[in-house]
């Protein structure tokens, strides 16, 4: 017998945000993510207990994604951090990483959570500006008649554990994304600027090296039948394409939302399979040599057109359809109960059929210089497979922004250091007024500035996984990675190299100290001058925008989780 249960009251409780189960929650969110940070990060296997897909995975997107997480702070510090990927699919660890580590930092400091979400907010203000000034000294102009720097721009995002790149694959698949890259610029560029699309087509399976770019795109043919159809004697440069996105099945009469009457023996699926082979024969008629479709096909309508020498192909998916529409010239048919307006045809250059491993494709080329093109990756694991398909679209994305802002930010940790060196010498200028302004005494103003700090270095801490010591050094505020077990009477020529970018070679008056320790403040109102063997192509680049973006989102998530009082739970 069923029946209807009374609502639960929802609770309204703090017991969540008590200060040592929170910090707990964050310290062990942080912990997971921290761990697989950077190029030497260590992999996640992501599964649950009842069993399902087993991910494993390194980058921000899959993890943050996949990971369940119950305690409602850490839900909404996921959620903040998943936004923030799914529009610059990059640096999105990094903004996990820091956003822990202030808020953590935050909640042990004897404080008035007011006065920190203030000071915060001034201290991201300087960091913000800083780094959109000219004077910056972690900052970088692209040049994008400069390969080296873009191959370093892209070789940062594809450098992922969970790839199983070697050296020399890692710099292959980097010049092919900068390669495909190119390809979706215009060559004819008006007021207005479009970029084209990059399609990815996974070949799983294959060696790294059997990766390529190949302009237009591949449709996958799942069926013996496409290979009757000689492509070699279709008119070359005007093989005529029709687009569908409508559902072609039969079964669902596509007038769209109402009610049907319908008179004794009438059959809807009957008239839709009427309709359906009307409109095979205009397509006939009209001599069109392709028909693809977004959705299922019916089998009588498939068998007939392919009598009639036309190829069909269905089920291509939402994904294809935009790139398709563009590359062809066509327009999206969305209906067959009414005659094809022969407008909505367009036309490819030639079909080809194309094969890697055990799959077979249809490829599409485009008449002219149209800026889509598709890079046929390969690699050896399915993991490793779905891994690299990810951080080749990170890539792409990250080079789309740097058309935009021509510029980067220094990586391995030094940008981080660097930031929170410019922090520690701006906190001792400020001003009577400015702290008259934010209602605080200097002392809480350089308490919660020394934390800001302290969480950037050791964000910048974070990338080192194997025991090594983090250093900082006294000139240039650059993070040096030193390995793990070095002799303490060793000379310092044989401990330091080159800082953890690449900017810098170590020379004897940089003064280092271990990182996160107490250390003089320098003055960093001029940028240091760049040295005499720097070179673009020995640098580890971040994006700038995505970058800046994330430090953004980190600071203001973590000040939200500050000013946190009280968690609303609904129990029903």
């Amino acid at each position: 017998m069923s029946y209807i249960a009374p609502k639960v009251s929802s609770t309204c409780s703090s017991g969540l945000l008590n200060n040592n189960v929170l910090c707990q929650a964050l310290s062990t969110l942080r912990g997971i993510v921290e761990s697989c940070y950077g190029p030497f990060g260590r992999l996640k296997l992501i599964h649950n207990a009842v069993g399902g897909n087993v991910l494993t995975t390194s980058h921000s997107s899959v993890l943050l994604g996949n990971l369940s997480v119950s305690h409602p702070v850490l839900k909404l510090l996921v959620a903040s951090m998943l936004n923030h990927v799914s529009r610059f699919t990059d640096s999105g660890l990094f903004a996990t990483i820091l956003c822990c580590n202030l808020a953590e930092r935050a909640k042990q400091l004897d404080v008035p959570s007011s006065h920190i979400v203030r000071i915060q907010k001034d201290l991201l203000d300087i960091c913000t500006d800083y780094l959109s000034s000219e004077d910056c000294g972690c900052r970088i102009q692209i040049d994008f008649n400069n390969i080296k720097a873009l191959l370093s721009l892209v070789r940062t995002a594809i450098n992922k554990p969970t790839c199983m790149l070697t050296i020399k694959e890692a710099d292959y698949i980097s010049s092919l994304v900068l390669q495909a890259f190119f390809h979706t610029i215009p060559s004819i560029i008006g007021d207005t600027l479009s970029l084209g699309k990059m399609l990815i087509t996974p070949i799983e399976g294959q060696s790294v090296s059997d990766s390529c770019i190949l302009s237009g795109i591949l449709i996958e043919i799942f069926a013996t039948h496409s290979m009757r159809v000689d492509a070699t004697k279709l008119t070359f440069g005007c093989i005529k394409i029709a687009v569908f996105g409508v559902s072609m099945a039969g079964d669902v009469v596509d007038s769209g939302d109402g009610h049907w009457e319908l008179t004794s023996g009438f059959c809807p699926e009957d008239e839709s399979l009427v309709q359906l082979l009307k409109m095979g024969k205009q397509l006939v008629c009209d001599q069109v040599h392709l028909v693809v479709c977004q959705k299922v096909i019916h089998p009588v309508l498939k068998q007939y057109l392919r009598e009639h020498h036309v190829i069909v192909e269905d089920r291509l998916g939402l994904a294809v359809m935009e790139p398709l529409i563009q590359m062809a010239g066509a327009r999206l048919i969305t209906s067959y109960y009414h005659p094809i307006n022969p407008n909505c045809y367009g036309s490819t250059k030639n079909l080809l059929l194309v094969k890697c491993g055990s799959r077979q494709f249809l490829h599409l080329l485009p008449n002219g210089n149209k800026p889509i093109c598709t890079l046929l990756l390969c690699n050896r694991s399915e993991a490793g497979m779905n891994e690299l398909k990810v951080v080749c679209q990170s890539a792409e994305c990250v080079l789309r922004l740097a058309l935009k802002e021509p510029y980067a930010l220094l990586g391995g940790g030094c940008t981080e250091c660097h930031l929170a060196t410019y922090v520690g010498y701006k906190v001792h200028c400020v001003t009577d007024d400015k702290l008259a302004e934010m209602c605080c005494s200097r002392a809480q103003y350089k308490i919660v500035a020394d934390g800001f700090c302290r969480s950037l270095e050791r964000t910048a801490s974070s990338l080192e996984h194997d025991g090594g010591e983090n250093f900082i050094d006294a000139k240039y505020g650059h993070r040096w990675s030193v390995l793990a077990h070095m002799p303490l009477n060793s000379h310092w020529s044989e401990v330091f190299s080159r800082c953890a970018c690449g900017s810098y070679t170590a020379h004897q008056n940089l003064n280092w100290t271990v990182l996160g320790t107490k250390r003089t403040i320098i003055n960093l109102d001029m940028p240091p001058e760049k040295p005499s063997d720097y070179s673009p192509g020995q640098l580890i680049l971040d994006s700038y925008t995505a970058r800046l973006n994330a430090l953004q989102v980190a600071v203001e998530t973590a000040n939200l989780i500050v000013e946190l009082q009280y968690v609303i739970q609904d129990r029903n």
